[in-house]
C-alpha cells in the first residue's frame, strides 16, 4: 500500500474523522465524485422504469459500502425519485464515527465491507465509491466478487484515476477551500493509490466480472453492471 490515510484507521480521532468526511463530501459535490456514481445509477433507474411501465412506483434498497457521511446515496435517492423509484438507503462503515455521523439520513450497519452480514441477492443496488483504493489489491478483488454476489439489480464501483495533474489540482483546490491540512495530504495519497482504466478492469476480470471501466470527469474511474449478466463462466 502507498502511504497512509486517516480513514485507514478505524480508531482514528473522531474529531479529525468528522472534519475529513465533511471535506470529502464537499470534494465529491464539487469535483465529480457524486456525479460519477449517480450517472452510472441513472441507466439502471431508467431500465427499472421501463420494466415497470409508465407511472409505476417502486422501492429499491441501495447499500453504500464505506458511505462516509452518506452524501452520495442521498444524492442518488433524489435522482431516483425522478424515475418513480424510492430508495431505502443502507450504509456500511467500519469507522464508528462515520457510522454515527451518517445515521439519521440512512440506516447504518457497523461492519467490515469484506465480511458483510447480508445474504446473497439481498439488496437491489450496491455502491462502493473511493473505497477500493484503501485496500490491498487482492482484498479489493475479493470485495468486488462479494459485492456482485449480494446485489440483485446493479453494482456501481467508483474510484480515483491516478494523475499528477489531479494531485496538484486537489492540493490547490483544498487549500483554496480552506480544508484541513490532513485532508490535503490524504487527498494526494488517495490519488497516488488510484487506478488507471486498465488496472480497474484487471481487478474486475480477476473477480470474474465482465464489465468495462470508464473514465469520468474529475479524474474518476467507474464500472457498473447487472450481476446476472456479469459473471464469467468457468
Amino acid at each position: 500500500m502507498i502511504g497512509t490515510e486517516l480513514l485507514d484507521d478505524p480508531h482514528a480521532d473522531p474529531v479529525a474523522v468528522g472534519e475529513q468526511l465533511r471535506d470529502i463530501a464537499r470534494l465529491n459535490a464539487l469535483f465529480g465524485g457524486t456525479r460519477a456514481v449517480v450517472r452510472e445509477l441513472e441507466s439502471f433507474f431508467a431500465q427499472g422504469t421501463r420494466d415497470g411501465g409508465p407511472g409505476t412506483s417502486t422501492t429499491w434498497t441501495l447499500l453504500d459500502v464505506g458511505t462516509g457521511l452518506g452524501d452520495i446515496p442521498r444524492a442518488a435517492a433524489a435522482v431516483a425519485r425522478k424515475y418513480g423509484i424510492a430508495l431505502r438507503l443502507l450504509g456500511i462503515e467500519v469507522n464508528r464515527t462515520a457510522a454515527r455521523l451518517a445515521r439519521g439520513s440512512l440506516s447504518m450497519i457497523l461492519a467490515d465491507g469484506g465480511a458483510l452480514p447480508l445474504a446473497p441477492r439481498s439488496v437491489d443496488v450496491i455502491v462502493a465509491s473511493q473505497v477500493l483504493h484503501h485496500l490491498p489489491r487482492r482484498a479489493a478483488v475479493r470485495w468486488i466478487g462479494n459485492l456482485d454476489c449480494l446485489a440483485r439489480r446493479a453494482v456501481v464501483l467508483a474510484d480515483l484515476r491516478r494523475s499528477r495533474v489531479a494531485m496538484a489540482g486537489v492540493w490547490a483546490a483544498s487549500l483554496g477551500l480552506a480544508m484541513s491540512g490532513r485532508t490535503r495530504r490524504d487527498a494526494v495519497v488517495s490519488l497516488r493509490r488510484g487506478y488507471t482504466r486498465d488496472e480497474f478492469e484487471g481487478m474486475l476480470r480477476e473477480a470474474g466480472i465482465r464489465a468495462a471501466a470508464r473514465y469520468r470527469p474529475g479524474f474518476r474511474v467507474v464500472a457498473s453492471w447487472s450481476p446476472e449478466h456479469s459473471v464469467e463462466s468457468s
